[in-house]
């Protein structure tokens, strides 16, 4: 088959690099969004697609608008591909483009669809507190997310799984269903099934007010929010920004989904000194060798991993023990 990849985070890497190594499938052509700024130096560098597409030796096409650039559709055109593979490209593709492939352009959300239709479908699961997600395949149409639907793949979500992590995962299930999809789609054993769009959610990008921690929810909705949007939630202590990146939710609630590595934090914390009927986001206890707990609404909350404003990020226990912290000081506003 005559593919055309279409991708640029590294989320779109795997699937890629799937495509690239299988013997079923040749990449005639990638597009990726133009090379840009990136990291603290603001050096200007390719984005992760084309990086492995340069290690491949892959011609490489990066327009900026692509639905306008003429000799990029000509281009695109004349490859006669079988399907165009997008992957988290990050620009909308027109009815031209859409009509190009013999099969029709590919899609792979990392999402169960219609659930989370959108731009960010990984943060905004893990932020409402979703215990399962997924990767689903479709055939693209003009819509946002509203193609057709090919295959669907479940994945549990744990309890201490971040954006990062879990987009590391949903990648790797990514390339595996998207092979699958390809295949059986060229052998006419998928019959396209349409979304119920009365059943769609979204998952709109996220603007720089959903960062700050609101102490008075609860401490799971608040874990929650930290491990979606990581590594950017943002409150205030000693008058000045913290982020915090880590965070556990304390309780026999939790306790049988904490990882091994964790699994004595219960119990010290409910040996521990507790400071009683503290408003939210007090520090209410220290725990050795992990850092400080801080009350929510409802429950405590452990804080794992922070980065105070203009430092590198910190384990909860140097946190801790380098800012000198005192049960009975107040996080937030």
């Amino acid at each position: 088959m005559r593919i055309v990849f279409f991708g640029t985070p590294q989320f779109a890497v795997p699937s890629l690099t799937r495509l690239l190594n299988h013997s079923d499938f040749e990449v005639v052509a990638i597009v990726t969004q133009p090379d840009k700024r990136r990291g603290r130096g603001g050096k200007v560098s390719p984005s992760p697609v084309k990086a492995a597409a340069l290690r491949a030796e892959c011609p490489i096409w990066q327009p900026g608008r692509i639905k306008k650039d003429t000799e990029t559709l000509a281009r695109l055109n004349a490859l006669n591909a079988d399907a165009f593979v997008v992957i988290a490209y990050g620009q909308i593709l027109s009815q031209e483009i859409l009509d190009m492939p013999s099969l029709g352009c590919i899609n792979a959300h990392g999402s169960i669809l219609p659930a989370y239709r959108g731009a960010a479908p990984i943060q905004w699961c893990l932020h409402n507190g979703e215990i399962e997600t997924g990767v689903t395949t479709m055939l693209m149409d003009a819509g946002m997310d509203t193609g057709p639907m090919l295959l669907k793949e479940t994945l549990p979500i744990e309890l201490t799984d971040n954006a990062w992590q879990l987009a590391q995962k949903l990648s790797e299930l990514s390339a595996d269903l998207l092979v699958s999809t390809l295949q059986k789609l060229n052998q006419q054993l998928i019959r396209p099934t349409a979304q119920d769009g009365g059943r769609a959610t979204y998952a709109p990008l996220i603007k720089k007010e959903d960062y700050l921690l609101d102490w008075s929810a609860s401490a799971k909705a608040i874990h929650d929010k930290v491990r979606g949007f990581y590594p950017n939630c943002t409150t205030q202590f000693r008058e000045n920004d913290l982020k915090v990146m880590t965070t556990l939710p304390l309780g026999s609630a939790y306790q049988s989904q904490f990882p091994a590595e964790l699994s004595r934090i219960h119990s010290l914390y409910e040996s521990n000194a507790i400071k009683e009927n503290a408003a939210p986001g007090t520090v209410i206890s220290i725990l050795k060798n992990y850092g400080p707990v801080v009350q929510t609404g409802s429950g405590p909350l452990l804080l794992l991993e922070v980065k105070p404003v203009g430092k590198k990020a910190l384990a909860g226990r140097d946190f801790a023990n380098g800012s000198r912290i005192e049960i009975g000081e107040v996080l937030g506003a």
